[in-house]
């Protein structure tokens, strides 16, 4: 019983799952922006 198992994921994985995370962190910021821009303006949007 002496498999070596890899204790930690590969470093390529860490990498590829940190970018995502940051990617969606990024859009989800943009996206509250965007919504605190669009409330004061909800009336207009409504009358047109």
């Amino acid at each position: 019983m002496s498999s070596k198992t890899p204790a930690k994921p590969p470093n390529d994985r860490d990498a590829r799952l940190k970018a995502a995370l940051k990617a969606n962190m990024a859009r989800r910021k943009a996206q509250a922006k965007a919504r605190q821009a669009v409330k004061p303006g909800d009336k207009d949007q409504k009358d047109a």
